[in-house]
């Protein structure tokens, strides 16, 4: 058994450096949505090079058409040892509004919060302080050891906050340099301050915009009510019927692909804690809508769903208009779990609108993109190892959870390189990411390291 102690105690000796190397990185306002950051985001590309070959990697910045990536390689003690991607993003979102702010957000700091200590300024949680989390153990056992116990290729890319436009392209020209045993994602959270989380499950997601058309024109209710079709009401009892009296989605093959939640796994859910009640109460709600006799965490983490996210029709100003719409539409997104396929969900969905429009109207329809859930095994080697590596650091045990989202490079990595993710990240709900005062902290950042030291040296054995 590896004696982690010097590795854990490098971690903690070193911390104050650590920081300043965060606080550095924060520093620089790499603003990837605007055009009058790019040099800000090139310098942030450089900075990380830099201190990747200072670390003994070999790492550049690779340019693209937006902002450049960052690649780098390393070899571990062992020819035979796993060869693990890390993937982070160097970006960072916008500040506005900026009066919000209670500091400058590129004058990181540490400061008391509710008792604890959090580093504040744009990018500490979201992802400088995650992605740094992991130099930073790799910085602790080349000091230590000398050299890193699995091989690794770090890929940084600097639009993941404006969309990630130029990551295709890039993992389609560099796959054979990219492509590893797996892929380590550290943009997520943990389930609370105590209890370290895996993000499992990712749900896919399908989006389509439906048009009905009736009349050549709006008509007056007066004289056309009664006689001519109404593409509102056309449109409505479609959206309603695409579910049943039990909350089951009616679309045809909708649940192929779909398989149920183990039940250990659904026990360790339910040991959460969090009831419909909880989770619906901080949005005003009680009751759990969706499929009946599931609890609220399975149905937003392993469940697909039919959402309606908006319907347009007729005259929706101020006062009143007595016309029967010419046009409807809606909005309409599916998110998918297992191995549901984005292409059949869209075609049975189009199949069962198109069965339900009179003879004398027509539809139309625009794709809003597809794409398919992400499921690691949960009995995976990877995930086993990584989790309880997690439970020796934390004070909980880890937990394995779904993501009701999505985060589309874990899809890109699976589908363009044939790699799962282990996803773990020590984000906290409060983290503000995305809003003004962002921050992390800063037990997150320092046990962080400690966790990736640990899940390093558990990914290194058999």
């Amino acid at each position: 058994m590896t004696d982690l102690s010097p590795l854990l105690a490098k971690a903690d000796e070193t911390l104050p450096q650590s920081l300043e190397r965060l606080f550095e990185l924060v520093r620089i306002p790499s603003i990837s949505t605007d055009p009058a950051f790019k040099a800000d985001c090139q310098r942030a590309a450089e900075w990380l090079v830099k201190e990747l070959n200072d670390l003994g990697f070999t790492a550049s910045v690779r340019e693209t058409p937006g902002h450049p990536m960052v690649v780098a390689h390393h070899t571990a003690a062992s020819e035979d040892a796993p060869h693990a991607l890390f993937y982070g993003h160097y970006d960072v979102q916008p500040v506005d509004p900026l009066n919000l702010w209670e500091d400058d957000p590129f004058a990181p700091a540490i400061k008391e919060k509710d008792g604890r200590k959090v580093i504040t300024g744009r990018g500490t949680s979201d992802d400088k302080g995650q992605l740094l989390t992991f130099l930073e153990a790799c910085r602790a056992y080349k000091a230590v050891n000398g050299s890193l116990p699995v091989r690794i290729t770090i890929l940084f890319e600097g639009e993941e906050e404006s969309g990630s436009p130029s990551l295709k392209p890039f993992l389609s020209a560099n796959e054979a340099e990219l492509k590893a045993d797996f892929a380590l994602v550290c943009d997520t959270s943990m389930w609370d301050r105590e209890t370290p989380a895996i993000a499992a499950a990712l749900r896919g997601l399908v989006g389509e915009e439906i048009t009905i058309t009736a009349a050549d024109r709006d008509l007056h209710s007066g004289l056309f009510g009664g006689a001519a079709a109404n593409p509102v009401h056309i449109l409505t009892r479609i959206l309603a019927d695409l579910h049943d009296e039990t909350g089951n989605v009616t679309l045809p093959g909708f649940y192929e692909g779909v398989e149920e939640t183990p039940s250990n796994i659904k026990a360790s859910w339910d040991s959460l804690g969090r009831t419909a009640e909880s989770f619906l109460g901080e949005v005003g709600l009680s009751i759990p809508s969706g499929e009946k006799g599931r609890s609220v965490l399975e149905l937003t983490w392993a469940r697909p769903t039919a959402e309606v996210n908006g319907i347009i029709g007729g005259y929706t100003g101020e006062g009143f208009k007595t016309v029967i719409a010419a046009k409807a539409s809606a909005k309409v997104s599916f998110r998918l779990v297992g191995d549901q396929d984005p292409t059949k969900i869209r075609d049975s969905f189009r199949t069962y609108v198109k069965s339900r429009i009179p003879a004398d109207c027509s539809v139309d329809f625009h794709e809003h993109g597809g794409s398919p859930a992400i499921q690691l095994s949960y009995d995976s080697p990877v995930l086993t190892k990584a989790k309880n590596a997690l439970s020796d650091e934390w004070p909980k045990a880890a937990v394995v959870i779904g993501m009701g989202g999505s985060i589309p490079i874990v899809g890109d990595f699976q589908k363009m390189l044939g790699m799962d993710s282990l996803l773990v990240g020590f984000g906290q709900v409060d983290d503000r990411i995305h809003s003004p005062n962002e921050k992390y902290d800063l037990n997150s950042f320092h046990k962080g390291i400690r966790s990736w030291i640990r899940i390093l040296d558990a990914l290194a054995k058999n």
